[in-house]
């Protein structure tokens, strides 16, 4: 691809990914529907409560396939096996989007055999896992690659020394969970995620990072395929396949072009949306009280009679606002022009 522009290379593999995914989703399609890889919904929460709201939005999805993360998942890892591999720039995005897609997958799994009221891997379990990996990309960019510094926009470089270890893992692993617990309405965090990569790999080719620029989107064409298929009403789900690797993957990206700030604001309805859930689970335990009528927000936002499906658009209209101002903050502040 020499003779061609980078930002050719960019839509050429948007495009490549969306063919390729679309090619072999149908197999896929029919696969969960086959061996019945569905989703069970969850009859309790954490503490054993019951979850009226969520069983009355919600109940009806039950036995909806999920796992349609291996769309992005499976795309994603071929195509940048064979066109887009590099040390610098792909090798830790895909070994994260790789690790913790399996990890997400083994959780589906959980879920779908149904064990005991919350339905999928116990959050002791699945919380060892996620640290065991983000420790890994934390060694990875702290002793191989040199980072131990975070960039505030305009400001300048704020130096953590070896407590960057323990910032990376922090923020991945929360980033992380923001993204699956987003996953929670037809088409939500599908086009949030999409508009999210999009801000970053406009970063990452204002950087000259283009093969990384190429990989958000090679996922962004393979978003765009699980979207077609994950629009209200769902043909399947995401699952934790997908939520975990994505949000972690988008996490490692904006550690990877310095700009977790920037992330902090692309990302700031995953960021709400966890943190309501995290406020409503202290608020219960401590208080005895609800702050919201069902968590994560957007489940409070079906509680006041929202449709699901204008809480989606909406959302999408708000991530798209949020992009821009991310990226201008992100792209001027780091002084590339």
């Amino acid at each position: 691809m020499e003779n061609i522009t980078p930002i050719v290379d960019v839509f050429v593999f948007t495009f490549m990914a969306f063919v390729v995914s679309m090619i072999w989703t149908p197999f896929l399609t029919n696969l969960l529907y086959k061996f019945k890889i569905a989703k069970q919904i969850a009859e309790k929460s954490w503490d054993g409560a019951e979850v009226p709201v969520f069983q009355k939005f919600h109940g009806h999805k039950a036995g909806t396939p999920t796992m349609g993360g291996l769309i992005v998942v499976v795309t994603t890892f071929i195509l940048t096996l064979l066109f887009n591999l590099d040390r610098n720039q792909t090798w830790l995005p895909l070994f994260v989007l790789v690790a913790t897609g399996i990890l997400g997958a083994f959780d589906d799994i959980s879920n779908i055999r149904g064990k005991g009221s919350i339905k999928g891997m116990g959050i002791r379990s699945k919380m060892l896992w996620q640290l065991v990996i983000t420790a890994l990309g934390a060694w990875w960019f702290y002793s191989k690659l040199g980072f131990d510094s975070i960039h505030f926009p305009g400001v300048g470089d704020f130096h953590l020394g070896f407590w960057y270890v323990p910032f990376f893992i922090f923020f991945v692993v929360g980033f992380m969970n923001c993204v699956d617990i987003t996953d929670g309405l037809d088409g939500l965090s599908g086009g949030t995620l999409s508009i999210a990569f999009a801000a970053f790999g406009v970063i990452a080719y204002s950087q000259g990072n283009i093969l990384l620029a190429i990989f958000c989107a090679t996922i962004i064409g393979s978003l765009i395929t699980f979207l077609w298929f994950n629009i209200h009403p769902a043909r399947f789900f995401m699952g934790g396949t997908g939520a975990y690797a994505l949000g972690a993957t988008l996490a490692v990206i904006a550690f990877l072009t310095n700009s977790v700030v920037a992330l902090c604001i692309i990302g700031a309805l995953f960021i709400l949306e966890g943190s309501s859930s995290l406020i409503q689970r202290f608020s219960r335990k401590f208080f005895k009280k609800k702050v919201f009528i069902s968590a994560p927000f957007h489940h409070h936002l079906q509680a006041l009679g929202w449709p699901e499906t204008k809480i989606v658009m909406r959302a999408w209209l708000l991530a798209a606002v949020l992009a821009i101002i991310g990226m201008a903050i992100g792209i001027i502040g780091m002084g590339v022009h």
